[in-house]
């Protein structure tokens, strides 16, 4: 009987030493803007555990066993950095925290973990205003405007030629509209070949009675 009576006793021994070997550490935060606003109702994972933030931007992890935990931020407005977490029953947490992956580490205070958004999330392209400038990048716009300067230069350039090349560039602008006159030119021009005037015909003499 006194063995029946000493094995509840004992279990319950038992149940109270493993839940002190179980009790760990409580780590607490707060998510801030760079304005030092607090940012609520956001999701916090800490290895298995998870938790969401309160209006002031607080949030609490309780019982945190031993070991290197990682910290993320679920945030779909702002981006929050990394935190790796090391606890240790006896000491106090040690953090270190990556502002995006890849960057160097920094070490921060855990007692409470602030934690600031590095960056907002733009997930349209703004709006791009009128500009002029942008016309010009339009090609049918700059072909009309080189065609518009050429209509006002030409006859400058032309008053400033002499009467042969001015007669020679009338011929080409009169054979742009067939396009075999245009080619033999250009073929005779690289040839070097010269138009030759055209002969005129010889009239005949009638016969005197």
């Amino acid at each position: 009987k006194m063995m029946i009576m000493l094995s509840p006793l004992f279990a319950c021994i038992l149940f109270s030493v493993a839940l002190i070997c179980v009790e760990g550490t409580t780590i607490t935060g707060q998510l801030r803007l760079p304005d030092d606003t607090p940012v609520n109702s956001t999701r916090i994972t800490l290895g298995d555990f998870m938790t969401y933030s309160q209006i002031d931007g607080t949030f609490t992890f309780y019982e945190v066993g031993e070991g290197i935990h990682l910290l993320d931020v679920h945030s779909h407005t702002y981006s929050f950095g990394q935190v790796k977490i090391q606890v240790k029953n006896g000491e106090k947490p040690k953090c270190i925290e990556y502002a995006y992956p890849g960057a160097p580490k920094q070490s921060i205070s855990a007692s409470p973990l602030i934690l600031k958004a590095y960056a907002r999330f733009q997930y349209f392209e703004p709006k791009r205003g009128f500009s002029v400038f942008s016309l010009l990048k339009n090609p049918m716009l700059l072909m009309m405007l080189v065609s518009v300067g050429l209509m006002f230069l030409m006859p400058k350039m032309m008053e400033n030629l002499d009467p042969e090349e001015r007669e020679r560039m009338q011929k080409q602008m009169q054979n742009q509209g067939d396009p075999s006159k245009m080619l033999s030119s250009m073929w005779n021009d690289i040839q070097g070949i010269q138009e030759e005037p055209p002969k005129s015909k010889p009239k005949k003499i009638g016969n005197k009675k």
